[in-house]
């Protein structure tokens, strides 16, 4: 009995000494977190008004990546020396922007000061940089855990003597089942020992997580200059300045009235295709070429009628051949005058005329010609089909000569600049063409023609059209891709303020053109700001 209480209190000691050291197992501490923003791999940076200089030490080399400072772009051919800490050394180009060199010396210290001399063209400049390279918590987190286990040793030592000197005393009082609190405290103690083999996989994730793009605690993005690469992160140092306002208008594409046309049948009838087939969507046609027939139906009394107009005919011809052959023969004794003669073959002529007519409407159809050239934007052919007068078998469009319509709801005078953006994005020059005068759905039309390539815009596609007003506003103009939309629903825009993080800011924004925002408020003048792959560092989480 007494050995069992004795156990018993051996057990809580060790197992009270024991948690806490559990709980610190492999150096994870539940109260205070490690900052995700400290990277696995030691690295620095310096910054110039010419580039950005980006030092990466992993595998006893140093990566370096070297930037544009105004626009983040790569900078090739650059020649880059170093200064180690074991003397001069020339860097070597290994990729678009990157340059390695050897660090045998990288070994031991906490820190490494460096000085580059960077050469590009005719920009010459002298970085420096301090790597750090701090001892990681995986490494420091074995002794710890040694000292914790050398510690509760001891204390279970002290407590299962007091236990056997306690027993001594109170043998009958002191009955306890140690078997029961044995095993309560061997369940509690695999427990807390769970616990801690979760929190040292929980470290090790977040520490192999580290060198990747991550959003930080002070709501600032890392993205690793590697990342960058591959998004094609760039960036412009912005400027106020006056621009003109713009008013953002509804607006479609329409074609060009003169080098545009309809292609209608006259008739009722049958279509039929042209030797050649109908022209398929899309293919080119020339004006004057045939693109369909139309075959008017004959009816039964309309055969009866033609055929009794063509028997009058066929005898008025007969009677008047006679009359012409009996007055040649008189005029050239002169017995009648020679205009008799003529009038008479004129007559005949012309019910021979009349004749050849008449054949060509119960046998030939109608021809459909394009009235202009261009390309088959719309058809509606099907041989053997019955078209009604007036139907539009052929839309032809030229695609190189487009229009916009837009619709203003107030009087726009002195339009001078235009552009218009579809809902890819693609944006096109407009040249200002005319106004309506009358109000259509309460709304003035106003005309406006591509200026330039149409490539990627279509007759029927609706646009957005942004006018330049005589007005002016002051702020900071801005590619459209620079801004993104934050899931509060607010304008945001990301400012790079060092080279691997980047700044959310806020921003309030109007239109100023197909291609171009105004920022009137959120963002100041000299700031380096993303304008291409903002999308993509919004999506870090």
């Amino acid at each position: 009995m007494r050995v069992s209480f004795a156990l018993s209190l051996l057990l809580i000691g060790f197992v009270a000494v024991s948690t806490p050291a559990a709980n610190a197992h492999e150096g994870h501490d539940h109260n205070t977190s490690a900052p995700v923003s400290q990277s696995l791999t030691p690295r620095g940076e310096a910054e110039s008004d010419a580039f950005q200089l980006v030092a990466v030490l992993r595998d006893g080399a140093l990566t370096l990546y070297l930037d544009r400072f105004a626009t983040n772009e790569p900078v090739n051919g650059a020649t880059v020396e170093v200064e180690t800490p074991s003397g001069p050394q020339a860097a070597e180009a290994v990729g678009e922007g990157i340059y390695r060199i050897a660090a045998p010396w990288a070994k031991g210290a906490d820190h490494y000061d460096l000085i580059f001399t960077v050469t590009a063209g005719d920009k010459v400049d002298v970085l420096t940089l301090t790597i750090l390279d701090t001892p990681r918590e995986a490494n420091a987190a074995p002794a710890r855990s040694l000292w914790w286990v050398i510690l509760a040793a001891l204390i279970a030592a002290t407590v299962f003597l007091s236990g056997v000197m306690f027993a001594r005393h109170f043998p009958r009082a002191l009955r306890i089942g140690g078997a029961s609190v044995l095993a309560f405290m061997l369940a509690a103690f695999a427990t807390d020992s769970a616990r801690a083999h979760e929190g040292h996989d929980d470290n090790k994730r977040t520490q192999a997580s580290r060198d990747a793009s991550q959003r930080l605690p002070d709501g600032t993005i890392f993205v690793p200059k590697p990342v960058q690469r591959l998004l094609t992160i760039r960036t412009l140092v912005v400027k106020e300045g006056q621009h003109a306002k713009s008013l953002e208008l509804p607006g479609r594409i329409i074609p060009d009235p003169n080098a545009s046309g309809y292609v209608q049948s006259t008739l009722a009838g049958r279509l039929l295709p042209p030797p050649a087939g109908f022209p398929v969507l899309g293919s080119r046609v020339e004006k004057g070429q045939v693109l369909a027939y139309v075959s008017p139906p004959v009816q039964t009394i309309d055969i009866s009628d033609m055929r009794q107009k063509e028997g009058e005919l066929l005898q008025q011809i007969s009677i008047l051949e006679r009359r012409v052959a009996r007055y040649e023969k008189l005029a050239e004794t002169n017995t009648i005058s020679r205009t008799q003669l003529d009038e008479a073959r004129l007559e005949l002529q012309g019910l021979r005329d009349r004749k050849i007519a008449l054949d060509k409407t119960r046998a030939e159809p109608e021809a459909l010609i394009a009235p202009v050239s261009g390309v088959i934007a719309e058809t509606n052919t099907i041989a053997g089909q019955l078209a009604q007068p007036n139907t539009v078998v052929f839309q032809i469009v030229d695609p190189s000569r487009l229009w916009v319509e837009a619709l203003s709801f107030e009087a726009l005078p002195d339009l001078k600049a235009a552009s218009a953006r579809n809902h890819n994005g693609h944006s096109v020059s407009l040249a200002f063409r005319g106004s309506g005068a009358a109000l259509r759905n309460q709304a003035i039309p106003i005309h406006f023609a591509i200026d330039g390539e149409t490539n990627g815009v279509w007759a029927g596609q609706f646009v957005s059209v942004f006018v330049k007003l005589p007005d002016e506003r002051k702020g900071i103009a801005l590619p459209r891709t620079a801004v993104v939309r934050a899931a509060n629903g607010l304008h945001v825009v990301f400012e790079q303020v060092s080279a691997e993080r980047f700044q959310p800011r806020e921003v309030k924004i109007e239109a100023l053109d197909a291609e171009n925002v105004l920022v009137t408020a959120g963002i100041e003048n000299g700031k380096r700001i993303v304008v291409q792959g903002t999308e993509l560092i919004e999506q870090v989480r």
